[in-house]
């Protein structure tokens, strides 16, 4: 087993922003904490986007701190842009992140440590700083009839892009920002598109600017606050108004119906007697954190969720999670990860040493 102050598992936005205050408190990367990643390369959840999903079409990226992005070519696949950024922010501070790497379970360990089982060994850690977010827990809809449906069904996880669907009757279920634009682009070259959603949705005019970001940030916390499971960010910010989805309103294509009750051979149904007969289904249902590895130290509450104190959770003060619930979005993550080093530090008996490069 390898001893270590602080285990950090993840290195999207929120992992990252946890390893840089961690040495720039004084903890040396790969002797004091260790990152630990299970994806194949740089870039936590952005590297697995879908190809069209271009860097002019990211909704809100904050810089890492420390460094910023630079110029980048809107154009581009956010997945590369912002893949190359996180490469060079882990060499540019010698984060040292050991991947691919899988954390199977968070167990009590001797001594008062946490017992981290990998796939590369075993850690005894003092802190664990749980970064994981929720790219890795697609959330599947259960709807009678679903698994005789003949055609083709896919989350957006494995989106691949709207060429896949060319000339296919699809139907898109989900309301958020993933589904409107799947569905937009879908719509350019499917045979004919259905939207359906279990919210009227909700569109915001104006700019999303830092204020409104804090004050989506707070609601989410809210419930963490309390044990309960958390809503993304996304889902109490509304979506965008802009150019683009008012020509989408405009055409049609951004026409919702509500939820449908069951799945069909075919398509779908309604208990009114609407059918939509489909080929593809795509399932824009969003994600769940993903928190399985810490299933062994029980931190579940009655209600569902684990409860939070700022990014600590209730029940163990060596655990914190980051992109969990208000921390999910890139301006929470990094707030998130400046705070939670300040209480591990304070954990650790450590003095920070201050601005450390």
């Amino acid at each position: 087993m390898t001893a270590v102050d602080v285990v950090v598992v993840g290195a999207g936005q929120a992992g990252l922003s946890a390893a840089y205050h961690l040495r720039r408190a004084g903890l040396r990367p790969g002797t004091d904490f260790v990152v630990l990643d299970h994806a194949p390369r740089a870039g936590g959840a952005w590297q697995f986007r879908w190809p069209s999903l271009t860097y002019d079409r990211v909704h809100g990226m904050h810089a890492l701190p420390g460094m910023e992005l630079g110029e980048a070519d809107g154009g581009r696949p956010s997945s590369e842009v912002i893949g190359e950024y996180f490469t060079r922010y882990e060499e540019a501070f010698g984060l040292r992140v050991h991947r691919p790497v899988h954390v199977e379970a968070v167990r009590e360990g001797d001594g008062g440590r946490l017992r981290v089982e990998s796939s590369e060994g075993v850690y005894g850690t003092r802190v664990l700083v749980s970064a994981t977010g929720t790219w890795d827990r697609p959330f599947w809809p259960r709807y009678p009839g679903q698994d005789r449906f003949g055609g083709w069904q896919l989350h957006t996880a494995r989106y691949p892009g709207p060429e896949a669907f060319a000339g296919l009757r699809v139907v898109v279920v989900g309301g958020g920002a993933s589904g409107t634009q799947h569905l937009m682009e879908i719509a350019e070259v499917a045979a004919e598109t259905t939207w359906v959603t279990r919210r009227e949705p909700v569109w915001r005019e104006g700019d999303f600017g830092e204020a409104e970001g804090r004050a989506a940030v707070a609601l989410v916390e809210e419930r963490v606050r309390q044990g309960l499971p958390p809503m993304s960010v996304v889902s109490v910010t509304g979506l965008p108004l802009n150019e683009r989805t008012r020509r989408a309103r405009a055409e049609g294509v951004l026409e919702r119906l509500p939820m449908f009750d069951r799945v069909t051979e075919t398509g779908v149904a309604w208990d009114d007697g609407r059918v939509v007969e489909a080929d593809a289904i795509l399932w824009a249902t969003g994600f769940r954190a993903a928190v399985d590895h810490l299933a062994p130290l029980r931190l579940r509450e009655p209600g569902g969720g684990i409860r939070m104190v700022g990014t600590r959770a209730a029940r163990d003060e060596r655990v914190h999670l980051l992109g969990y619930g208000p921390s999910a979005s890139t301006i929470g993550a990094n707030r998130a990860g400046r705070a939670a080093v300040r209480d591990v530090v304070r954990l650790l008996g450590r003095a920070p040493v201050g601005a450390a490069t």
